[in-house]
């Protein structure tokens, strides 16, 4: 019989206990713990106490929890003394039914990770998906993760273990993040198109108007009209632009409206009602090379999978939804960047279209290839584009949601959080002019070392961006040209970038460390010079829009966690011109960003769903369409 939560909450003390064993393997006292909490107003809540306890525990419980479990393919496997959960799940990655080699491979992988650290290596195989992780991917995770350092690794065991038990909780309860599992098919299925040289080894590449992001175009705005936005078209630039249109006065939310507008044409604006407004929303679906599967691309699917259910369910709300997957980000083709967005802003600069990606071809020639621009002349590309440009009266705001791209979420064990701002930065290109020198025949105290003084600097950017907290400043180049082993630099380039989530604090950040940098040259005998390659100020979030992200994320029982965005988004494009707010949802792998890895799972890509439901719901003042879990 399924478990429901009426049930839990009011079954005495060692029946709930009862109710929710095996969830960690051999460790009730941590549902033990959380039962102390109740009655739990969600599953999610139910969740999120269960990891609090265990993050609460002293480091030794944490030890034995993770100790409590048995080895991938190990000997519990062998002798079938695995409990039943345990069982199914491994049964489930196929460890069952491996092949001489691998079996031999993965007792090597235990022997040495146990060695190593102390514990057996912890992985939920069942996957963020739920449905169970190939063999391939297990080893893999495996391999990598053997190299990885003690204190991290004792954490990531513990939140495969929260992974394990939130899976185990969904089948008590009979739950399934069906919704989560719409958006998670549809991010696998645009990741099939990606660009020659990358294909082929399985790497995601989509930059802007190559063939693969064409593809993409035309697979958003198919699955767009399946999921009943009333128009979808792809506008001058690329980006593909659907819209919900608002209950008509002559409309009830007990019928159906299947009175859907035209198709327009490419370059046509879409409609706007005269009696109501507009709430914007969307992300890329271009990506780095050999990117991951959901940045930007959740923003789409995830309000994609709302509009759907809205249709789904015959319901208009009071205001129009524009979904738009923003055609480019990234800046990965050519040197623009927020180009989709931009467009909407009105900040699409002429000369972009006479940029030259590295096969020589301008942006106006792939805008005519792209059939964006069929004429090729730059006069009506630029009339078309600037057509594109939105009127901010029209709009109530815009929202994204978007993958963290960071380690915060993931951290805490939380699935969403609010994001504050996303900060300002700015970003110099400097260069360290010393003395070269005999390695060998030149005294410490009389050097004048280029790379000593970066070197210093790179510290001191540790040192002091650690002092606010949240601001951050990375030097990612560091190089000496021409430089020798036998030789002291006399030449050190190096890059800055300095984040921050207000313009206030950057703008600090920056002085402290230019004046850092002018000490150390002088206390060295050294000359600097810097060059300001980029300059963005915060967005921060509009308080309303952010308070009506805490109240629907609130409702689902999940903690209400805030932090600031160390990334740039088409948010902050949007910020420009209208109201903006953003939500996290959690990655896993640390959070990690722009690489393969990049993942979250179908649970968190669910809650994101249901959020922005609520948001939804909190802006229609009228709840009644959401359905209470």
């Amino acid at each position: 019989m399924l478990l429901t939560l009426d049930q839990l909450n009011a079954a005495k003390p060692q029946d709930a206990l009862a109710l929710l064993d095996g969830l960690y393997e051999h460790s009730p006292w941590i549902a033990e713990a959380a039962l102390q909490q109740r009655p739990f107003q969600s599953l999610a809540q139910l969740k999120a106490l269960l990891a609090k306890v265990v993050t609460q525990a002293p480091r030794e419980a944490q030890l034995s929890l993770i100790r409590a479990h048995p080895e991938l393919a190990g000997k519990a496997m062998v002798s079938q003394n695995l409990t039943a959960e345990s069982t199914n799940e491994q049964n489930k990655a196929g460890l069952t039914n491996c092949s001489p080699d691998e079996f031999a491979k993965l007792q090597q992988l235990n022997a040495d990770y146990k060695a190593k650290f102390g514990w057996p290596f912890i992985l939920a195989v069942r996957g963020p998906r739920g449905t169970g992780l190939s063999r391939a991917e297990i080893i893999a995770s495996f391999e990598r993760r053997l190299h990885g350092h003690p204190d991290f690794e004792l954490q990531e065991c513990l939140r495969h273990i929260h992974r394990i038990a939130e899976i185990r909780l969904n089948d008590k309860f009979g739950v399934s993040p069906t919704l989560g599992n719409d958006v998670w098919d549809w991010q696998e299925q645009l990741a099939e198109f990606s660009e020659p040289g990358y294909a082929e080894q399985g790497q995601l590449t989509v930059t802007y108007l190559s063939d693969a992001h064409r593809a993409c175009a035309e697979r958003i705005r198919g699955w767009m009209l399946d999921c009943g936005l009333d128009s979808v078209f792809i506008d001058a630039v690329g980006n593909v632009v659907g819209r919900y249109e608002a209950l008509d006065s002559t409309q009830t939310n007990n019928t159906k409206n299947d009175s859907y507008s035209p198709l327009p044409d490419k370059g046509q604006k879409p409609k706007t009602s005269e009696k109501s407004q507009t709430l914007l929303t969307g992300s890329h679906y271009d990506t780095v090379r050999n990117g991951g599967k959901y940045d930007g691309r959740l923003g789409i699917f995830v309000p994609m999978a709302c509009v759907r259910e809205l249709h789904r369910a015959g319901r208009r709300l009071p205001f129009a939804i524009e979904l738009v997957a923003f055609a480019e980000e990234e800046g990965q083709r050519f040197k623009a960047t927020f180009l989709g967005s931009g467009a909407l802003t009105g900040d699409f600069q002429a000369h972009w279209l006479d940029q030259l990606d590295a096969d020589g071809v301008s942006m106006l020639s792939a805008m005519q290839s792209a059939g964006l621009c069929p004429s090729g002349d730059t006069t009506a590309a630029l009339q078309a584009i600037a057509a594109l440009k939105r009127d901010p009266a029209q709009y109530l705001g815009f929202v994204e949601v978007h993958i963290e791209q960071g380690p915060v979420l993931n951290a805490l064990n939380l699935p969403l959080g609010i994001v504050t701002a996303i900060n300002a930065s700015v970003r110099y290109l400097g260069e360290v002019t010393g003395l070269a020198s005999h390695a060998g025949t030149t005294p410490m105290g009389q050097r004048q070392d280029a790379a000593c003084a970066v070197a210093e600097l790179a510290l001191y950017l540790e040192q002091r961006a650690a002092q606010d907290g949240d601001s951050v400043a990375t030097m990612g180049q560091l190089q000496v040209p021409n430089g020798s082993i036998n030789v002291v630099p006399g030449r050190c380039n190096f890059s800055l970038d300095l984040r921050a989530p207000s313009d206030q604090q950057r703008d600090a950040l920056e002085a402290d460390v230019r004046a850092h940098l002018a000490q150390i040259c002088q206390r060295r005998g050294v000359f600097y010079q810097l060059q300001e390659t980029m300059r963005v100020s915060a967005a921060p979030s509009a308080p309303a829009w952010q308070q009506r992200w805490e109240s629907a994320v609130a409702s689902l029982g999940v903690p209400v966690y805030s932090l600031p965005s160390g990334a740039g988004h088409d948010a902050m494009k949007l910020h420009e011109v209208m109201p903006q707010a953003m939500l996290f949802v959690r990655g896993q792998n640390a959070g990690i960003s722009h690489n393969p890895l990049e993942s979250t799972t179908s649970d968190d890509m669910q809650l994101a769903v249901e959020a922005f439901a609520r948001l939804l719901a909190l802006v229609a003042g009228d709840a009644d369409w959401v359905k209470d879990d």
